[in-house]
């Protein structure tokens, strides 16, 4: 599995739309077959700053989304939006979808 998160420093005056700017990027992106999750989340601590959490089955599924045209369209369109380039952790692991947090394991 490819592990991706991203944080997009938007810029003030559009934070309040960013959801909706990237909306069809997003919905395009859950869409691919390889595609495992694709996660926004707006920070507590800086209303400007947005996390994305996604993953995609292997290689050759990350292959096909910056293969695809609507990321072709997003890397067109996207940036205008943000104040910086997104920063990013991208690693390759062997899961293949989310385990559970033991520590604060829920009790039934």
């Amino acid at each position: 599995m490819i592990f991706i998160t991203a944080r997009f420093a938007v810029k003030p005056e559009h934070a309040d739309d960013w959801i909706e700017i990237s909306r069809a990027f997003s919905e395009a992106t859950r869409a691919e077959e390889g595609c495992l999750w694709y996660d926004w989340s707006r920070s507590v601590d800086d209303p400007n700053l947005f996390v994305l959490v996604e993953a995609f089955a292997d290689e050759a599924a990350g292959g096909v989304h910056v293969g695809s045209e609507h990321f072709r369209e997003a890397r067109r369109t996207l940036p205008q939006y943000l104040s910086r380039t997104p920063d990013i952790v991208h690693v390759q692991t062997p899961e293949s979808g989310w385990s559970e947090l033991g520590e604060l394991a829920v009790s039934a």
